[in-house]
Parts: C-alpha cells; structure tokens; sequence
C-alpha cells in the first residue's frame, strides 16, 4: 500500500505546496483513490510535481462537508469526471464557524458538487458501507469519551437556528490488503477515541494504522481541560498495537505533547510527504534484510577482532625480535668491552713488570 499527501497545513516535501486543508492519495491492490481533496486544486498541482496521475483514481471519499476537505472536487471533476465521490448525504449541509467576534462564516461545500453525475450519497449513519472486500466507510460514531473542544465553534444552520454541529455527516474509510488494516478520517471531530471504538464494534480489534487529524489545534490557547485531554488522548493511544500518523487540525503544540508520549506510535505528515504500509510479505523480507544485516555486521566486527588480533600478534613478535637483537648487540658490546678491559690491565702489569726488571 503507498500512501502520499497531497495537501496539508504544512511544508513536507521539497517543491510542494501547502495550505490548510487534507488530501490523501492512496495505491491499494486494486485502488487508486483519494481522501479528501484539501480546500482548492493546490493538491492537483502537488500530484503533478510527485508524479502522482490523479486521471488513474477511481474512488474519492470525502471525510465530512467541510471546505478544506471538499474545496478541490470540482476541480478534480474536471480533470477525472469518471471516478466515483462518496459522500455523506448530510455534508450538502449549510456550515459555519464562528470566529472570536461572533460573527459566522460558511465552511461548507461549494455549490455544484451535489450535481456532479459521479456522486454518490451516502446515508448509512447506523452501520458499514461496503464499497467493495476492500474498501468501505462508516459513520454512527458514540460519544463516550470527550470530544475536541474546538468544535464548539462549529456550527450548521438549520430552518429554525444556528445550532451545534453534531458531525453526522463525518464518516470514516477502512482500507483492508491481505492482513493490513488502516483507518483514515480526515479531522476526528467525534474524537478519534469514539473514533477507535465504533471501529473496534463493527470491525473487531484495532487497525495497524491510523491516519487522522485529531481536531485539538487552538488559535487562542490551551485550558486546562484542553491540556488534560490530549494527555489522556495520548495514553490511551500509546496502548494500542497501532501506528498513528497525523497532521492538519492536530496542531503544533498538542502533536509536540502526544510525541513525547507516544515516541514511535505517532508521526507527522507533511504535505508531500510518503507513508509506507508493509505487508506480511515485505515486514519479513525486511527482518531476513536486518537479520543478515546484523550477521554481516557480526562477521565483520569479528574479522576485525581477528585482524586486531593477529596485529597485534605480528607487533609483539617484532617488539621480541627487536628485543633479542638489542640484547645481542648489548652482549657483544659487553664481551668487547671485557677484552679491552682486561687487555688494558695485562699491559698494565706488564708494564710494571718490565719497569721493575730495568731497575
């Protein structure tokens, strides 16, 4: 499975560009699709640069009726009017956020994708929409564990009122190739804890990777109950045998707080960046690689135990060998200094001899 971002809050790769806004573009066995579109066509321009022939995709899947996920459909139609757009018949809804002055702004979809030929709504709020054995989507997300608290500013119009947006028309994608399972959801405004336990009931057990932004990034600061709550997030994740990667609403701050809880368990995505999925087959090619890795390394660092070895055996010789020469020349020296010596002294003593005898 090869997974690439096209579109995120954030400069990744060289030479792509970034805004606020998620777009993945996903190879499976027998997918080319896409979740999300980002907030414009910036992600066409993105698949450009990387290669990435977005004609090829087949399946669109948009992760709730926002504008930063769903601003680059009508430009993708454009270039591929064949491939397939799900969406949650809920997401043609009217939505706004509403900034620090009170004041409302429409973040919704634009108009003209509900007419789109190649949409197809979805209402499967209570179960599993099964797009094929390998992909399907769900929605019908509870709310036991606490929900991020910047979607209080989330709201969605309604005959009678502005009300509070209750995110039904976010729905989630399970991608299932041979043994591997990764869920994607574009923001986790249910919470990706809620999130993790609808998947657990209708799928059983957890997926091995999670893609999602976690929805907890704040512009005017973070409360206590906000700070409580991604440390909670965090431990609860660090449990599970899942690998999660995230990125665009998560924020700076809370992703830095979660990484220093989760170490490995959790990376970011930058625009432009790769995410590898390993199947059964590549994890134990991989581990045959590192195990014959660690031998070469073994064997080498062995030879060179041997080598430093029998150097140091060649040394020693050489130092005894320099040792016994030295001693020899010094035994020589003292034998030749002894013959002087006595020389020395015998004409000594025959001089003296000599002198008494003339006397």
């Amino acid at each position: 499975m090869r997974i690439i971002n096209l579109a995120e809050n954030t400069e990744g790769a060289a030479g792509c560009g970034f805004e606020h806004g998620l777009c993945f573009y996903i190879e499976t066995e027998h997918h080319k699709l896409l979740m999300d579109t980002g907030q414009s066509d910036l992600f066409i321009k993105n698949a450009e640069k990387l290669g990435v022939d977005l004609t090829k995709v087949d399946t669109v899947v948009l992760s709730h009726g926002h504008y930063d996920h769903g601003g680059g459909i009508l430009p993708f139609a454009e270039i591929n009017p064949d491939a397939k757009i799900y969406v949650q018949a809920s997401a043609f809804g009217e939505y706004y956020s509403i900034d620090s002055k009170g004041q409302p702004h429409y973040i919704g979809l634009a108009e003209g994708i509900r007419e789109l030929p190649q949409i197809v709504s979805i209402d499967a709020e209570d179960g599993i929409y099964h797009i094929d054995d390998e992909l399907s989507l769900f929605t019908g997300i509870g709310n036991e564990h606490p929900i991020p608290s910047a979607n209080q500013r989330l709201m969605k119009k309604t005959e009678e009122d502005m009300v509070q947006d209750d995110f039904a028309h976010e729905q989630c994608l399970v991608i299932n190739e041979g043994t591997k399972s990764v869920l994607l959801s574009g923001c986790a405004h249910h919470g990706i804890l809620n999130i993790l336990d609808r998947y657990r009931e209708l799928y059983g057990g957890d997926p091995d990777v999670v893609i999602s932004g976690f929805h907890m990034m704040k512009r005017h600061g973070y409360s206590d109950a906000d700070i409580t709550m991604i440390i909670d997030t965090a431990l609860e994740l660090r449990k599970l045998r899942t690998v999660f990667y995230t990125g665009h609403c998560t924020g700076v701050e809370p992703y830095n707080a979660m990484k220093k809880l989760m170490g490995e368990k959790l990376h970011y995505v930058h625009s432009g960046d790769e995410i590898r999925i390993r199947t059964k087959l590549e994890r134990i090619l991989w581990k045959v690689v590192d195990r014959e890795s660690e031998v070469d390394l073994a064997y080498r660092e062995a030879h060179r135990a041997d080598e430093a070895q029998q150097e140091a055996k060649a040394v020693r010789k050489q130092n005894d060998h320099a040792a016994k020469a030295a001693n020899r020349k010094r035994s020589a020296y003292m034998k030749c200094h002894k013959f002087f010596a006595w020389a020395t002294v015998a004409c000594f003593v025959m001089t003296m001899v000599t002198g008494y005898k003339r006397k």
